[in-house]
């Protein structure tokens, strides 16, 4: 293990999962067996970087997620506490569990199964070395922004766009100031890289996998389980 006492990760799997049109959340719907989050966690219990997790759900599903954790026997939880209205207030709520001798943070989507150890522990050294760091991919379709009305108003280079994945880590300090920064100003992001991008801190990319899909519309379990199925195989 590398300084994984460090590394603190906070698995944010809060959230309502209105699109799914699911009879349970997406985070415990079972993906070959094993429900979603479950998969998650356990990727960050293989990583070596990763010291510790808080793990942020819906106040109603702490037990459940409880049960899971003991389940899995996820040594490396530390806290499950409830989550906010919204993304933020749930990331804001999982920092605040964070242990004190943490000195990076690693804010992960629960509905994100997919991630490897390997790829959490790319990322959490990339944050070492630059400061700030984020799993991310290069966009593969031509992107188009448009106008009001619908047209296309211009096409950027897409050699420089990259889909934002996570892990997204930050150094535990500039992460608190971001976020104490944006409650200050009433603002409310959907991604942690735009609370460091506000700050001033500049978040390298870290090269991650096409496969890290989020979990989105019932389409997304498919591929899920058929991307596991091929891990299996290759095993």
């Amino acid at each position: 293990m590398s300084n994984g006492n460090q590394c603190c990760a906070v698995i944010l799997a809060a959230g309502a999962s209105t699109r799914m049109n699911l009879s349970v959340g997406k985070q415990f719907f079972p993906l070959l067996g094993m429900p979603s989050v479950a998969r998650t966690i356990l990727a960050f219990e293989k990583a070596g970087e990763i010291g510790s997790i808080v793990v942020v759900c819906r106040e109603e599903e702490l037990d459940q997620m409880r049960i899971i954790a003991r389940g899995i026997d996820a040594k490396k939880i530390i806290s499950i506490v409830p989550g906010g209205e919204t993304r933020q207030q749930s990331a804001a709520a999982g920092l605040a569990a964070v242990p004190h001798e943490a000195e990076l943070v690693a804010v992960h989507d629960g509905a994100r199964p997919l991630v490897r150890p390997e790829e959490i522990d790319a990322c959490v050294a990339d944050a070492r070395e630059h400061g700030a760091s984020a799993l991310a991919v290069p966009v593969k379709d031509t992107i188009k922004i448009t106008d009001s009305a619908g047209f296309i108003d211009s096409t950027p280079d897409r050699s420089c766009l990259w889909a934002v994945q996570t892990p997204q880590v930050f150094r535990r300090s500039d992460y608190e100031a971001a976020m104490r920064r944006a409650q200050e100003e009433n603002a409310d992001y959907t991604d942690d890289c735009q609370l460091l991008e506000h700050m001033g801190v500049r978040v390298h990319l870290c090269r991650g996998s096409y496969e890290n899909i989020k979990l989105t519309t019932q389409d997304d379990i498919i591929t899920a389980e058929t991307i596991l199925r091929r891990r299996e195989e290759s095993v």
